[in-house]
């Protein structure tokens, strides 16, 4: 296991993760409503550091609460939640396990945004609604970008403050960082829009905040969308190019980034990202929590609803899949990226395969991989790989039952062919509500738990 480049050691200029294996960002509906954090919180993010995983990127936390992308998420916007990130972080601590967290804020891309949000238009870097499911939003002013960019400088203290690893800025995706970016999103004709440079100014002076408040000893990368494939509706603009997200990994590495985290597509979930199939049956009883947040999304329901109008909708999220890969969707972009900055660079995009994974770091492709459904299928994927395998026992499908469900149900596996039966499935998705979970636990650890 030793001279197997996945278990050698990823050294960042602050920080050092024992594998090149990160579990990417997912989460679900576990917090309450004010955005503390929970039990069930930990729980989760205990299940991927007891199997194995170097590093856990947090799922997205935004750094303020009008910034959720959905209701019972926990955020990072007050200084009283910084003993309970505390609490997370010596929970995943104990497997030798780093925790970075994600700094976020939705924009015009919030999916169930809750009372704090609810009929009120979401900053972004435009006035037009976005284009998937109609959410609203408006074009936010110098002042409020001042204020944006402060939060997030306040949120990485606070994670500092809480004893964590690292953070990311969640820079791809469609989120609030996507939407200053990319050309076919951003319309402003201020100092925040037109050219490339003034696109990425504010993700820029985020950085350069942070940098003044945590210094530069703190470790923070960036997760960047190589490709914006914008045009999932037809007649939308692409958006930005491969060349355009190489000059802004290399702003973002000259003002402080330690390492860049290549993603792809301009929103989320993207026909490329996650890559994989795309479930009607269960999104036609999931999809209707979307109507009220969406003015277009009574229409996607419509196409989800009825299989007579199915095919429109397939033909649309599937055409972009063509030729594509399911694995390492992305890497080939994550390579260029690798080639044009100094500092590590990761990427997701459907890894399971342990010999695919070996392959991309040595041929320079990537030194790390952020993983999220196939460690949802089989969170002891890491020590599967550590015993010799090259897939799990029981592979990840890549059907985004995960995804699909997560409007409404419990995050977790729900292909019931990886199951003896349904109880059995509903049994493990149900394990994270423990108060006090012993499973997967150290010996020394689930006495104390005991």
């Amino acid at each position: 296991m030793n001279q197997d480049v996945i278990f050698t050691p990823l050294r960042f200029r602050n920080l050092t993760v024992k594998n090149r294996i990160f579990r990417s960002n997912i989460s679900g509906r576990f917090d309450n409503e004010d955005g503390s954090l929970t039990q069930t919180r930990i729980n989760w993010e205990c299940k991927f550091a007891a199997g194995g995983v170097g590093a856990i990127i947090s799922s997205y936390v935004p750094v303020l609460m009008e910034g959720r992308i959905i209701a019972d998420y926990a955020t990072i916007h007050r200084d009283d939640f910084i003993p309970l990130w505390e609490r997370l972080g010596a929970a995943v601590h104990r497997f030798d396990c780093k925790y970075i967290l994600q700094l976020s804020h939705s924009g015009r891309q919030m999916d169930f945004p809750g009372v704090h949000n609810s009929h009120r238009p979401a900053l972004s870097s435009t006035s037009r609604k976005e284009t998937l499911h109609g959410f609203l939003c408006r074009a936010a002013s110098k002042a409020e970008i001042d204020h944006l960019v402060q939060a997030f400088a306040a949120g990485a203290w606070r994670v500092r403050e809480a004893g964590l690893d690292g953070v990311e800025l969640h820079a791809a995706n469609g989120y609030l960082f996507t939407q200053f970016l990319s050309s076919g999103i951003n319309d402003r004709t201020d100092e925040y829009g037109g050219s490339l440079q003034n696109r990425a100014r504010f993700l820029i002076e985020v950085i350069r905040a942070i940098r003044a408040r945590v210094g530069r000893e703190f470790h923070l990368q960036v997760k960047l969308s190589a490709v914006d494939r914008n045009n999932v509706i037809p007649w939308e603009k692409k958006g930005n190019v491969l060349s355009d997200t190489i000059e802004i990994a290399k702003w973002c590495e000259s003002e402080g980034a330690d390492a860049i985290h290549v993603s792809t597509g301009s929103l989320f979930p993207h026909p490329l990202n996650p890559p994989g199939d795309f479930s009607f049956e269960t999104i036609a009883t999931t999809y209707d929590a979307m109507i009220a947040s969406g003015v277009d999304a009574f229409r996607n329901f419509l196409l989800f609803r009825y299989r007579l109008l199915r095919p429109i909708f397939r033909w649309v999220w599937f055409r972009m899949k063509k030729g594509l890969p399911i694995e390492g969707v992305s890497m080939e972009e994550a390579r260029a990226i690798k080639a044009n900055v100094t500092v590590p660079v990761l990427n997701t995009g459907g890894y399971q395969t342990a010999s695919f994974i070996r392959n991309g770091i040595t041929s320079g492709a990537f030194d790390g991989v952020a993983i999220a459904r196939s460690l949802v299928a089989n969170n002891d994927l890491v020590q599967q790989w550590a015993m010799g395998r090259d897939l799990p026992e029981r592979p990840c499908t890549y059907c985004n039952k995960c995804l699909l469900n997560a409007a409404k149900n419990p995050v977790g596996c729900y292909e019931l062919v990886r199951f003896p039966s349904r109880d059995a499935m509903i049994e493990e998705l149900m394990t994270i509500y423990a108060t006090r979970p012993t499973l997967n636990l150290p010996p020394v650890v689930a006495a104390k738990a005991a």
